[in-house]
């Protein structure tokens, strides 16, 4: 037997090289667009803080001045913010309200506190919400005055001092 030739067998071929990933190239840069253009306003003014208070031997002044309350009465009666009937009903239920808290102050009566600061809150909020469209600066000392007029209300002590006479209060309505 004689060996027959092999067939030429190609030479071994390197494996197959695969190309190499290639470092990309870093993308373009970004060019910051920028923001639509804003409306010019200057800037608000920063709050400067309130200079601190100064120490006094006296007590600290109430939260809310009251205005003069005679002069808060007048102005009540003289504004054109609220009408004549609107004003006649006011008068009727602050009147019932202050002879509520005189028969409280008395001992007699079943109202509470609680129960007459309700309906004290409700009738201010009344009063300024009829005030607050045509006449605002009386609506603003009506409702900056609340609390200290709750002080002279709530205290049988200073609530003598307004001079509440049920009499004077109700003499109009027997006219």
């Amino acid at each position: 037997m004689t060996a027959q030739p092999k067939p030429a067998e190609p030479p071994p071929s390197k494996p197959a090289e695969q190309p190499q990933p290639r470092p990309s190239a870093p993308p373009p840069p970004k060019v910051a667009t920028p923001p639509p253009p804003r409306p010019v306003t200057p800037p608000a003014p920063k709050p400067t803080a309130p200079p601190p208070p100064a120490q006094s031997a006296g007590p600290p002044p109430p939260a809310a001045a009251i205005v003069d309350l005679t002069a808060l009465e007048k102005r009540l009666r003289d504004t054109s913010a609220i009408g004549l009937f609107t004003k006649l009903a006011l008068k009727n239920e602050v009147d019932d309200l202050l002879e509520r808290f005189r028969t409280f102050h008395q001992g007699r009566g079943g109202a509470t506190l609680t129960k007459l600061r309700e309906s004290y809150d409700l009738l201010v909020l009344k009063v300024v919400s009829l005030l607050q469209d045509k006449d605002a600066p009386l609506a603003r000392d009506v409702f900056t005055s609340r609390e200290a007029l709750w002080s002279l209300l709530a205290d049988p002590v200073k609530f003598k001092t307004l001079g509440f006479d049920p009499t004077r209060g109700l003499a109009w309505r027997r006219q």
